[in-house]
């Protein structure tokens, strides 16, 4: 048996979590920060590394009384080396360090990536090889797994992450923030009756978001221009279909080339309804691979997930130092 203690704090949520042999949650505490936030219409770094201090050892002691544990009973510290936000991860780096020098515990270095990966071990046992799609705010990858703890990035966005995108299109049409959830749920609403053109890339697994946000600007101002009202609902509409079915096509397409036993979807866009009901539908009569949609609350930042991942890494020897400083962009090899 092995409880792993882990904090996240890469973007604006103060995080910990203690978490028993990778899969049974013990307690998962999350501090957001995104009611501040909003009112700048996205993260302000300066800001959120501020209330991470406010917060974090808030936060620890929660998650320590909910899981009632004591720090004697918790075999390792994981924790967020990147990437991220630099200050925000110095304030869970600097935490998690004084946890292990004060009770001697090993520490162990997680990318926060790989945790949204295996956010999806609540839900299933993983099996490899797999293939991962990583959809957030900061990253759009897809991921092969050809076995436990290894990653490969067989492709990732030459441009905008897809979450990004969504924010920049919710600001256009004047939303707020975040955008994706404000998208998501008035595309309901609307139907994809706007044509938008689909970004090409080089590579076969690439993405490419930034040339959408222009075109919803193109669209909007050549409907004003022939005097027609536009309908948002619609225009959102247009642009999640858009934006949804080249994640989905491009991930079909590594499915039956890297033929994985397992496809999971990881990070905040994970949680977009229309994208768990496309793949649901996908995926619906194939024996040949199982789908993995990981639950809502662990769609978003929390430890829970850097405890999932830090399990694997403790059991394959993986050990921080105290020399180990906050990696901003941090590769995942």
């Amino acid at each position: 048996m092995t409880i792993i203690l882990a904090i996240e704090s890469s973007c604006d949520e103060t995080a910990c979590a203690i978490v028993r042999d990778g899969k049974e949650i013990l307690s998962n505490v999350v501090s957001s920060q995104i009611n501040i936030h909003t009112k700048f219409g996205g993260v302000v770094p300066e800001v959120a590394s501020r209330i991470h201090v406010e917060n974090i050892s808030t936060v620890i002691s929660e998650a320590l009384e909910k899981a009632n544990v004591t720090i004697d009973e918790i075999d390792a510290i994981a924790y967020t080396l990147g990437p991220g936000l630099v200050g925000s991860l110095h304030v869970g780096i600097s935490a998690a360090k004084t946890i292990a020098w004060m009770y001697d515990k090993p520490l162990i270095p997680i990318h926060h990536i790989t945790g949204h990966i295996y956010a999806n071990a609540f839900v299933a046992e993983l099996e490899y090889p797999l293939l991962a799609l990583v959809i957030s705010g900061g990253h759009t990858e897809l991921v092969y797994m050809k076995e436990e703890y290894d990653f490969e990035i067989i492709g990732s966005t030459r441009d905008d992450a897809i979450g990004e995108a969504y924010d920049k299109v919710a600001r256009v049409l004047d939303l707020g923030y975040p955008g994706g959830p404000k998208i998501d749920a008035l595309s309901k609403e609307g139907e994809a009756s706007y044509k938008l053109p689909k970004p090409k890339v080089d590579g076969i697994y690439d993405f490419s978001f930034s040339g959408l946000k222009t075109a919803i600007i193109q669209a909007i101002n050549r409907e004003e221009r022939n005097g027609n009202e536009v309908n948002i609902a619609n225009m959102a509409c247009s642009f999640q279909e858009t934006a949804l079915n080249i994640l989905v096509d491009k991930s079909l397409k590594a499915v039956e080339e890297y033929n994985p036993k397992m496809f999971v979807i990881a990070g905040g866009v994970a949680a977009n309804s229309r994208l768990r009901e496309i793949m649901e539908d996908k995926f619906k009569d194939r024996d040949d691979i199982k789908l993995i949609i990981p639950p809502l609350y662990c769609c978003t930042d929390n430890a829970a997930m850097i405890a999932a991942s830090g399990y694997i890494a403790y059991k394959h020897g993986k050990r921080g130092s105290f020399d180990d400083g906050a990696n901003p962009s941090l590769n995942m090899d």
